[in-house]
């Protein structure tokens, strides 16, 4: 029996009524098999896919958990995921794919919520105060944030509430309290207020200091993150010239890593606010002097920098899971660049993506690499390389 094989030997008690580790009835083995079928299915006609790269140790690897909140009919305050496809509060103590201390403190906060004298949300009648709790950990750094989500902008004792978490869990760098009182699927409010620390943490990925606000993106699993990017780089053959794009950028991660790691000048754009706030931060953090960052969409970005006949050399893309638009394609194939680098957490949409460009230029695929970046999930994530026919490389 093989490492991993071992660790399958470890079964989740809430598997079936979770939902969100859909694999878990298959060793790691087994999953990693069942991702590369998939890839090969979907992607192939393409180019040949590389052979998937997984974890050594494929558990508690998620740097960012969230959880709901929940009273039931008898009084008890459940805490943990949605089951899939509801708003049924599946209880949680602990779970195998997400971060130990991040765990840990929420279930602290759920037994402080009695003696606090502090209510869960009802999503039906809309009272009551916490709603979610989400808790981000640099692993690098272990620097942790927490970021309690509440229903009303009234936080009774507040103070010897933040002062009693801070005290069982020391490495709590910073407590965000966000005001969410709004019908809505998502978990995180327009409105908050730091009540410890900075109201951010750092982490190091491939090299690199980056801030994380409560807000922004961040990969959730850095050490696969560290494995894609360092694939992207290395496929993007920066010699020190070039003008590199980075699309959909986030708080910088791949363009600061490109930064420091042989490009040029890079451009980066992002629509969130928060996000580019960060990315600026983070350049200054790396004492990066050749990158720009730009509040915008993405798409609309790509068509003015292509109708301005702005030709970088390498677009890095790394749209969400829904894929690029076709505006942002057309936009690409005008600006010509001469290498593409994208990455996607979707291969459905990428395979779409890649059709398009395929069809309507002189771009071709010459490599597919497959990161298992969510162990157990059906999640599949891929760097793909393009390069226009006339400059193949």
């Amino acid at each position: 029996m093989n490492n991993y094989d071992k660790l399958n030997n470890v079964s989740c008690p809430v598997y079936k009524k979770c939902g969100g580790c859909q694999l878990q009835n298959m060793t790691y083995e087994q999953q990693l098999v069942f991702k590369q079928n998939k890839v090969n299915r979907l992607l192939r006609r393409f180019c040949t896919v590389e052979p998937i790269i997984g974890m050594a140790l494929p558990y508690h690897y998620r740097n960012k958990v969230q959880a709901a909140f929940y009273t039931n009919r008898q009084g008890k305050i459940i805490s943990g995921v949605y089951q899939s496809g509801t708003h049924h509060v599946v209880g949680i103590d602990s779970c195998q794919t997400e971060d130990k201390t991040a765990d840990e403190i929420i279930v602290a906060i759920r037994k402080m919520l009695r003696s606090f004298k502090l209510t869960t949300y009802n999503e039906d009648t809309g009272k009551g105060f916490l709603r979610h709790v989400l808790v981000k950990r640099g692993f690098a750094t272990n620097q942790v944030m927490v970021v309690l989500v509440t229903g009303t902008p009234v936080f009774p004792s507040k103070n010897n509430f933040v002062k009693a978490l801070v005290k069982q869990f020391p490495q709590i760098t910073t407590v965000i309290h966000n005001i969410n009182p709004y019908p809505t699927n998502l978990v995180l409010g327009k409105n908050q207020k730091v009540l410890y620390g900075k109201g951010y943490i750092e982490d190091i990925l491939c090299g690199c200091k980056f801030r994380i606000s409560a807000k922004s993106f961040y990969q959730i699993n850095p050490v696969q993150t560290q494995v894609l990017y360092n694939k992207a780089i290395e496929l993007a053959q920066l010699k020190g010239s070039e003008t590199v794009l980075d699309a959909y950028c986030g708080i910088g991660t791949i363009g600061i890593v490109a930064a420091k790691k042989g490009a040029g000048r890079v451009i980066g754009a992002e629509l969130n606010p928060d996000a580019v706030n960060d990315a600026r931060v983070n350049a200054r953090l790396n004492e990066l002097r050749n990158i720009r960052f730009f509040c915008c969409d993405a798409g609309d970005f790509m068509c003015d920098a292509a109708n301005d006949s702005e030709k970088p050399d390498v677009v890095f893309m790394d749209p969400p899971r829904a894929g690029s638009s076709e505006k942002f394609l057309s936009s690409l194939i005008k600006m010509s660049p001469k290498t593409v680098i994208y990455i996607s957490c979707n291969p459905e949409t990428l395979a779409r993506d890649l059709d398009y460009l395929v069809k309507n230029s002189e771009y071709r695929v010459q490599k597919i690499q497959p990161v298992d970046m969510f162990p157990h999930t059906s999640h599949t994530e891929c760097v793909v390389k393009l390069t226009r026919a006339t400059s193949r490389a």
